[in-house]
């Protein structure tokens, strides 16, 4: 990860705890993508906490939060384009995230109740 803009705030409207929160900001997680045709797992590693997310694009599924803030959501990611978009629907409005790539980068915008946070991943 080289930036991670607004995430105390996103973790904020995802109602995470304090302690929690000052932790998550602090990480410098990785990200592990892998791709067969539409089915994707992304990976999520740091020294806290891990998350894996396995998924085939397209197909909702029923997303357990459980490491993040603990919620249970139906979870549909689709194209839109050349980016991979993820709507979370569950306790939290407008709760989703967009996946893209821009030369050796990866974007990540997370979206929670009208609150944005951008990270950006470097390319190993």
């Amino acid at each position: 990860m080289i930036s991670n803009e607004n995430f105390e705030e996103y973790l904020k409207a995802l109602d995470v705890n304090v302690a929690i929160r000052k932790i998550a900001t602090l990480l410098k997680p990785d990200k592990d993508i892998s791709q067969d045709g539409d089915h994707f797992i992304i990976k999520t590693l740091s020294t806290f906490k891990n998350y894996n997310m396995d998924f085939v694009v397209g197909q909702e599924f029923e997303e357990d939060l459980s490491g993040v803030d603990d919620r249970k959501c139906m979870t549909t990611i689709t194209w839109d384009g050349e980016k991979l978009v993820c709507m979370q629907k569950g306790e939290i409005e407008g709760r989703g995230w967009t996946h893209w790539i821009e030369g050796d980068e990866l974007h990540l915008e997370l979206r929670a109740a009208g609150v944005v946070s951008k990270q950006v991943f470097k390319k190993a």
